[in-house]
């Protein structure tokens, strides 16, 4: 018997203030808060997402010995107006770079952005996106 991978379930961003991420990833970035719950000895689980995403973004306290903050996360989120969600962002104080970055077919215009942690996201346009 192979086992198999069915899905990505979330990816995971250690975060040192989770009440200060979860009020960015829903607020700021408009998330759905999609699990809170204590686990462990004293410890948080949270996962925020897009309205109708399957993989979510957990936002966890970092793993001991390890830091928060500052990371490269590799998530890529998609919107259909990049340049109207840069300018959103842009207003509400979000960290994003100065512009859009165009390179042309295939390649998506796209941006990068901190989070209240200085990790850094990827925002491209795309089809998908609603």
């Amino acid at each position: 018997m192979t086992a198999t991978v069915s899905k990505i379930a979330n990816v995971i961003v250690p975060v040192n203030d989770q009440d200060g991420a979860l009020r960015f990833y829903t607020e700021t970035l408009g998330f759905e808060s999609r699990v809170d719950v204590p686990f462990g000895e004293g410890y948080r689980w949270i996962e925020v997402a897009p309205a109708g995403a399957v993989t979510t973004i957990a936002l966890a306290p970092p793993r001991e010995g390890e830091t928060a903050g500052g990371k490269e996360t590799g998530i890529t989120l998609v919107t259909a107006d990049v340049d109207a969600f840069h300018a959103q962002l842009a207003a509400r104080g979000v960290d994003v770079d100065a512009e859009v970055s165009r390179f042309g077919d295939p390649v998506p215009s796209m941006f990068w952005f901190r989070d209240l942690e200085a990790n850094i996201l990827l925002a491209v346009e795309g089809p998908d996106a609603d």
